[in-house]
């Protein structure tokens, strides 16, 4: 049965032009969706056939196909989805909802739910948290999410976390992150590294509400959407791999252009990690992510620090300060009719933005009523350089070899 729905798919992308999909980077992104929307076909048929044939059929058919399922059975991670919102919508085939006590509740799909009181709003009901699952995908604002998608309200707004099985919330990371087509090296050097955060994470946060964030605050996870196969086969390979250092998981961070050179650990968070000392890494120049530009007028920048608490008004230059033993700056000065107020670097780079300024070691010039800043390499530095892994692969290291470059003096452990 599996094959036969497999060709209708084909079929129906070959006959049907709403399914046609053009060449280039949307094929992955529509072939991952038909993935997605495959088990959705397959359930809605399978419910004309009778009670135990359709429990027997639906879990060898949804087991064999998640792949990464029976990789690390019992192993979950529980993520931030959403944050904050005034609404948010439901939806899916055989959509199931819990109450907080564990009872069923019958819902028709698509469901919104809203704040209220203390709780949230379903139909002009108050629940305290409800918990949705189907046997595809939870649709959470029309994103497919695998696992269960527990809904609350949080910090000023509804909050959905996405529970789900480790291995499988990897596999959905991975093209948010890099790019699967990178070389397979690189993808599995990745695939270790995100397990390692994932897990150091877990531990860290096992009171918590959640374990992770969904943004660049953790790592960058928008559901079962953008999977592929070589997403899986990178996370099958390295299966319940993570990076020690003296017998306990390490804190793996990572980023996308060192620059040329990654970063001590302690340069940006004060935080001595042996592991995490930086590393020579030429690896990554030359790609389009290596050197930028970015121009912000004077008004904008003093708007964004006077919104993060501090005291300036006309201001008229920005200068760097001194620079590290890895080539970043330490501090910057803002000069206002207020007086001057220096920074810490990473402190200017977050308020500005870390997608304006893109990283720490760049230069200014001011002129017009207008800052320019020219950089180079994208984002704090430290650990891992995904572009520079991606050419260490391309030049034939493994992901052993790959991760104990970045990572010196750590051992890489089977753990689960």
């Amino acid at each position: 049965m599996h094959h036969l729905f497999a060709g209708w798919f084909t079929l129906l992308r070959k006959q049907s032009g709403a399914w046609r999909y053009p060449a280039g980077p949307s094929k992955k992104l529509t072939e991952s969706l038909l993935l997605c929307l495959y088990h959705y076909v397959l359930l809605s048929l399978l419910m004309r056939i009778s009670g135990a044939a359709l429990l027997v059929v639906a879990l060898v058919l949804w087991t064999t196909e998640s792949g990464t399922a029976d990789a690390v059975p019992n192993q979950t991670i529980r993520v931030a989805i959403v944050k904050q919102a005034a609404t948010v919508v439901v939806d899916g085939v055989g959509l199931l909802a819990k109450r907080e006590n564990g009872d069923a509740l019958v819902v028709v799909p698509p469901v919104t739910l809203r704040p209220g009181g203390e709780g949230i709003l379903l139909d002009g009901v108050g629940y305290r948290r409800l918990t949705f699952s189907a046997p595809g995908a939870v649709f959470i604002n029309g994103k497919p999410y695998r696992g269960q998608s527990e809904i609350s309200f949080g910090d000023r707004g509804i909050l959905v976390v996405n529970e789900l099985l480790l291995e499988e919330y990897l596999v959905g990371l991975i093209n948010c992150e890099v790019s699967s087509s990178w070389p397979i090296e690189s993808v599995k050097a990745q695939a270790v590294i995100a397990r390692t955060y994932a897990l150091y994470r877990k531990e860290l946060k096992k009171n918590a509400p959640f374990h992770l964030e969904s943004s660049v605050l953790d790592q960058v996870y928008d559901g079962c959407l953008i999977e592929d196969s070589r997403a899986k086969r990178a996370v099958s390979e390295t299966a319940g791999e993570v990076l020690t250092y003296n017998r306990a998981i390490i804190q793996a961070f990572y980023h996308s252009n060192c620059g040329g050179k990654t970063e001590t650990s302690e340069n940006v968070w004060g935080l001595r990690l042996p592991y995490l000392k930086g590393v020579t890494c030429e690896y990554c120049l030359g790609n389009s992510s290596s050197n930028w530009e970015q121009k912000l007028e004077l008004k904008d920048i003093e708007e964004r620090l006077r919104a993060a608490g501090f005291k300036v008004s006309g201001v008229t230059d920005i200068r760097p300060g001194g620079r590290n033993n890895r080539g970043r700056l330490k501090n910057i000065s803002v000069v206002s009719g207020r007086g001057t107020v220096t920074l810490a670097g990473d402190q200017f780079r977050k308020i500005l933005g870390y997608g304006v300024i893109k990283s720490t070691n760049f230069s200014v010039r001011v002129s017009d009523g207008a800052a320019v800043f020219s950089g180079i390499g994208n984002g704090h530095g430290v650990g891992l350089c995904q572009w520079g892994a991606k050419q260490r692969a391309l030049n034939g290291f493994s992901y052993t070899e790959i991760l104990s470059y970045y990572y010196p003096g750590t051992v890489l452990e089977k753990v689960l």
